[in-house]
């Protein structure tokens, strides 16, 4: 479980920024399941969920880029979630799958050739006995925006990105899981990548994702 407490390259929940953060955000709850309902929704909602951003150095996921960014995509944001919930004595760690977005803008869906996102990033963290889930990807403007269901977390119970929107239709679907891990896994995100999308238009991501 130490693991899970620790600093990391990327997860550098011992800077002061990121333990200021934490206990800023904390302060006054009454219970370890109210502390982790104000840390996601501070992540989810204040760091806006950019999938055009760097991505190929470890200094791209540290939380405190991410901070000073106030963007990121998928695994950028449940690292910074994951420092902060370290930051609060909030064991926590990665957790990674392939998932299908059924809703994916045309855009994004254009520059991916597909809708499957490999090495999509979430959050398992250890609240009440147990490993809970929870994925801080889509803020709430951004669900309004395109009619996403939005992900809503009790501090107790798995919250994930759903199958079916409030209507009824497909929205992601997760078909393999890759594991937990303690840090950014970033050479096997990067040959996952290579492999699923093709070297010439990931080489084409890095030219193009600027800060």
């Amino acid at each position: 479980m130490n693991s899970f407490l620790e600093a990391t390259e990327a997860i550098d929940c011992d800077h002061p920024q990121i333990r200021d953060l934490a206990y800023q955000v904390i302060h006054g709850a009454r219970d370890v399941h109210e502390k982790a309902r104000r840390l996601f929704d501070l992540v989810r909602d204040t760091i806006k969920y950019n999938p055009y951003s760097p991505f190929f150095l470890m200094e791209h996921y540290k939380a405190t880029t991410t901070l000073r960014r106030g963007r990121g995509y998928c695994v950028q944001k449940s690292v910074m979630l994951i420092a902060l919930a370290r930051a609060a004595q909030i064991p926590a760690r990665l957790v990674f799958a392939d998932m299908r977005n059924y809703r994916v803008p045309e855009k994004l869906a254009g520059m991916m050739a597909t809708n499957l996102f490999v090495f999509h990033g979430y959050v398992e963290w250890f609240l009440g006995g147990r490993w809970v889930r929870v994925t801080p990807s889509f803020e709430k403007e951004l669900c309004r925006e395109q009619g996403y269901p939005l992900v809503e977390f009790n501090g107790r119970e798995d919250a994930i990105l759903p199958s079916l929107d409030a209507e009824g239709r497909r929205f992601v679907e997760y078909v393999r899981h890759h594991g937990t891990f303690a840090d950014v896994p970033l050479d096997l995100i990067l040959r996952a990548w290579e492999r699923a999308y093709g070297n010439e238009r990931v080489e084409e991501w890095k030219k193009s994702f600027r800060e």
